[in-house]
């Protein structure tokens, strides 16, 4: 709606996962640093935290595109408070790039698919992924337990399977509870909101990427954007996008602080009614 008003190519501030929209702040860079090491040098088991909006996904699906070839096939599971045996039957599935089989098979059935699959792809020369996002939703031992297990397998003294898991906080101190499986994590990682600093060039990045030919944002209102978002992805998103949508209505020619504050007032009044 107002893309050609501010003469951008597309909405800057959408909040859908578009690698090129990845921003490498320090923690983002450095986690993702961390977790290409772990996957790639098949280190087993990773896990990314952080609270909700930190970017986590973002950073994951950004992360997929620079992993090495050999890191095949990678299964991301966006659903995991499945039950044991429909994890491994779902995993058995995916691995081996099936469609679901009619009805729930036996979890012997579905360790031996996953077992012979892993070790024709390692003969390969090749390694699995497997993603659990929302892993903080996986508050069963049994669950956390299957997830241990997939770590077994094992080709030339190596994992056959990469397993990450990605989840807010909460995940952190689940697996304190679990220390079968939290010693297996060999790399662990915390995402913070950004400085003010990173917020500036989080904005600009992504002002840059959408077709930005000039500064849409004053100096001031950039920091203002930080104080009012607190650092995080997810709220600088929705504070801008609205910002710039309201900006056209009412023609501005740059995003000010004063405006800055007038949209804020209005997100917390939707969010209060």
């Amino acid at each position: 709606m107002y893309e050609s008003y501010w003469q951008l190519d597309a909405k800057p501030f959408e909040a859908g996962c578009d690698p090129r929209y990845f921003f490498p702040g320090e923690a983002h860079q450095a986690a993702l640093l961390k977790l290409r090491y772990a996957i790639e040098n098949r280190r087993g088991g990773a896990v990314l935290a952080g609270v909700s909006g930190v970017g986590k996904t973002l950073l994951v699906e950004f992360l997929k595109t620079t992993l090495d070839r050999a890191v095949t096939p990678m299964v991301h599971l966006v659903f995991p408070r499945m039950e044991p045996e429909e994890l491994l039957a779902y995993l058995a599935d995916e691995l081996q790039g099936l469609g679901p089989s009619g009805g729930t098979p036996g979890i012997h059935q579905s360790v031996r698919r996953i077992r012979d699959f892993l070790a024709k792809n390692a003969e390969s020369g090749r390694h699995a992924l497997v993603l659990i996002d929302e892993a903080h939703l996986i508050d069963d031992a049994a669950r956390l337990e299957t997830l241990r297990m997939l770590l077994n397998f094992e080709f030339d003294g190596h994992p056959a399977i990469a397993l990450l898991l990605v989840g807010q906080t909460g995940l952190l101190t689940a697996l304190e509870r679990t220390p079968q499986l939290e010693e297996r994590l060999d790399v662990k990682c915390l995402l913070r909101p950004f400085v003010p600093a990173e917020t500036a060039a989080y904005v600009e990045h992504r002002l840059r990427v959408a077709g930005a030919a000039r500064a849409l944002f004053t100096d001031e209102a950039a920091q203002v954007v930080h104080e009012l978002s607190g650092g995080v992805p997810r709220r600088i998103n929705r504070l801008c996008d609205l910002a710039l949508l309201i900006g056209y209505a009412e023609e501005l020619d740059m995003i000010s602080p004063a405006h800055l504050q007038s949209v804020q007032q209005e997100l917390v009044a939707v969010t209060c009614e």
